[in-house]
């Protein structure tokens, strides 16, 4: 499928695609404001101020699949925007797994990580680094936004 015709609502409420939001190199994560790893924002947002002008983009996507989620988009944008700093497109809250997942993340959760597994998003910040190919890398929620391993690929791929 191509992913660049997947439809997002924003978290201002305004409808865009995929396409129109990501860059030539784009890293969603599923993203939650009260979980141990929400402090990866703030990796996330300098990958989006480094590489941002190269065509890289940083798309989040909030999920409360494991009730660590704010209760309104609103909250979301505030709490993005004043405690880390977001600048990156952020989307309404989705679902990321089971029958009722997003379509974007029925398709991303057929990409293998680095061991090989496919499947459910496992937690919060789990990251797709979708390529202007589309092809995707994903890497697990503990893998940090800034790691060489995330990096290297953005670089490689810019």
């Amino acid at each position: 499928m191509d992913l660049s015709q997947i439809e997002l609502e924003m978290l201002d409420g305004s409808t865009k695609k995929f396409g129109d939001v990501a860059g030539k190199v784009t890293l969603v994560v599923n993203v939650a404001s009260r979980c141990g790893l929400t402090p990866q924002y703030e990796a996330l947002e300098a990958l989006q101020r480094k590489y941002g002008p190269k065509g890289f983009v940083v798309v989040g996507l909030p999920s409360n699949q494991f009730f660590q989620e704010l209760s309104s988009e609103s909250d979301i944008s505030e709490y993005c925007s004043t405690t880390w700093g977001v600048t990156f497109p952020m989307t309404a809250k989705v679902k990321v797994n089971g029958r009722s997942r997003h379509s974007l993340y029925k398709e991303l959760v057929k990409a293998k990580d680095g061991s090989g597994v496919a499947g459910p998003v496992l937690w919060n910040f789990e990251k797709f680094l979708v390529l202007a190919d589309g092809s995707v890398k994903r890497f697990r929620p503990p893998v940090k936004p800034d790691s060489d391993e995330i990096v290297s690929a953005i670089e490689a791929a810019l």
